[in-house]
């Protein structure tokens, strides 16, 4: 595998030597971004999952590349990489059940009609016979009076989640019309935030019914972990719930017909500020589950471009190395998820940007090129990164990050996932305008992608940052318009965490290189300006940043 590596950066080193772009304005290269793409989903890297041996091959190949560019070592101690502990964790075949009132027990099938998993570092997770508990939204959110929980006692029972925010589908004169995010998803939406706030009520375990259109994507994708999951090894704070994961909505609609309840009313009742939770009365949850732990080391790749004036403070750059690695076989037989474009790709951008930046003068301010592990469980090398970071955050001037690009060609417009948080608006519009591109708002605001990538670990801490990601809406292609973009964009969606994310001999990554070159001109003008990007004023991130504005002098 080494032979096979170093064989590509030489290819790759030569074709950068024979083609480069004029010094005062570098272009990325299409053809280089398919070659890195091509390496990284190949076989023999075995899906890039975290812990295995495909790890090992991505991040020495990542790192040659690196070294070979002539950037600079961005970990901790001048070393080329940031060590994640984590756990990986695989529940077994096991039993999980709703019982019933007369005693009879109804088996529930894993990955079928429930997809659950630990992020406890226990051998076993049983579950006798506890309660099962609806709470709506599951929200605790002081600043918009809303509270689903109500006081009630959650310890030892296992609680039911809808997803999105409660304003989802409000409609005007309910309470929750309005309240949150309407249809763009705030981080109460999401389903990280929930199974946190269901440990936080002491809860056993957490389920969340399963809907297509409030979610953002199909059962599909959320039953891609087959049983695995990954957590940061060691981290303080209240402990997770043993276990977690989504309920199939049509199980979980026999599941509340059982207690005498209808799921499509309690959606009504939950877009209410006076929800109380509701116990089931009649059926329970119970599961007994071996589970197989696995402490592991894995790396966030992390390079860097000293500034020549202000070295102290940084543009970073990023995306994330992992895929989903190898599963159960498909219908062709493959067990491998090569995860081509998502976000092997992406790794392709940030590659490409510090070809480009190593190949002009030195910018004022420090460029750091991060690579992160563990993003497709839980953003884990970002937030790793985020509470441990190497570079000072309080003197990172923005975080530009690439996760999945359109592979359809050059496009007219530029969907930018978080449109209207910060001030980085303005750099993104003005660099679209020189390609003669406009900005536009995420289609799929449901989905809550501004918080489903890897800027948002440092978004957390306050950095203002900027992220292209393909699924936040359909491009508008030069050949074809919108409806090519929309037919590019649901091919893809098939194919998204599966084993078909594969590199397409069709792909025109023209398009992609646009995206690039878009980031390329806004972290050159950060990197040369004395400029902080700042938090719109009703971002919930704005007080953080300034906080420590302190620690920029």
């Amino acid at each position: 595998m080494r032979h096979i590596a170093a064989a590509v950066v030489l290819a790759l080193a030569a074709g950068q030597a024979g083609a480069a772009a004029p010094a005062s304005h570098p272009l990325a290269s299409p053809d280089q971004m398919r070659a890195t793409v091509k390496m990284l989903s190949s076989t023999p890297f075995e899906g890039r999952s975290p812990g295995t041996p495909g790890e090992e091959r991505t991040v020495d190949y990542l790192v040659q590349r690196l070294k070979t560019m002539g950037l600079q070592p961005g970990g901790p101690d001048g070393s080329w990489t940031q060590q994640v502990p984590m756990i990986r964790t695989q529940i077994g075949d096991g039993t999980i059940a709703i019982k019933q009132a007369d005693g009879k027990a109804m088996p529930l099938v894993q990955g079928t009609d429930i997809n659950l998993t630990t992020v406890r570092a226990d051998p076993r997770v049983a579950i006798p016979d506890a309660p099962i508990v609806f709470v709506g939204y599951g929200v605790d959110a002081p600043e918009a009076h809303w509270d689903d929980f109500k006081g009630a006692d959650l310890h030892g029972k296992v609680v039911v989640f809808l997803v999105n925010d409660p304003d989802f589908a409000a409609i005007k004169g309910e309470d929750a019309f309005g309240r949150f995010g309407g249809k763009r998803m705030t981080y109460y939406g999401r389903w990280t935030y929930k199974f946190e706030e269901a440990a936080r009520q002491g809860a056993i375990a957490a389920l969340v019914i399963h809907d297509t259109d409030a979610a953002g994507y199909g059962w599909q994708t959320v039953s891609a972990s087959e049983g695995e999951n990954y957590a940061l090894a060691s981290e303080a704070g209240t402990p997770p719930v043993p276990l977690q994961g989504w309920i199939r909505h049509d199980v979980a609609d026999h599941l509340f017909t059982a207690a005498g309840l209808n799921l499509d009313d309690l959606r009504k009742q939950a877009r209410s500020a006076s929800f109380r939770p509701v116990t089931l009365k009649g059926p329970s949850f119970e599961a007994t589950l071996p589970v197989t732990v696995k402490h592991i080391q894995s790396r966030n790749v992390l390079a860097r471009l000293p500034g020549k004036t202000h070295a102290a403070e940084t543009v970073m750059f990023g995306a994330h190395w992992d895929a989903y690695g190898l599963g159960t076989p498909d219908a062709q037989g493959r067990t491998m998820r090569p995860g081509a474009n998502d976000d092997g790709l992406g790794v392709a951008g940030v590659l490409e940007l510090a070809r480009m930046f190593k190949a002009t003068p030195r910018t004022d301010r420090s460029l750091v090129f991060a690579l992160w592990t563990g993003e497709e469980r839980g953003l884990l090398g970002s937030e790793y990164y985020a509470e441990h970071p190497v570079w000072p955050l309080a003197k990172t001037a923005a975080d530009l990050t690439m996760d999945i690009l359109q592979t359809a060609g050059p496009a007219r417009n530029v969907v930018e996932v978080g449109k209207g948080n910060s001030s980085l608006d303005q750099y993104l519009e003005a660099a679209a305008k020189t390609q003669g591109r406009v900005v536009v708002p995420e289609t799929f605001t449901e989905k809550g992608l501004f918080y489903r990538a890897d800027h948002f670990s440092v978004v957390r801490k306050g950095v203002p940052s900027l992220l292209l990601m393909a699924l936040g809406g359909a491009p508008d292609l030069k050949q074809g318009g919108l409806k090519a973009g929309q037919t590019w964009l649901d091919g893809y969606m098939k194919c998204y965490h599966q084993t078909c994310d594969t590199l397409d001999p069709d792909w025109d990554l023209r398009g992609a290189a646009q995206d690039v070159d878009l980031f390329y001109d806004i972290g050159l003008k950060l990197a040369n300006s004395r400029a902080w990007p700042t938090w719109n004023a009703r971002s919930e991130f704005k007080r953080i940043r300034a906080a420590s504005a302190d620690q920029r002098k």
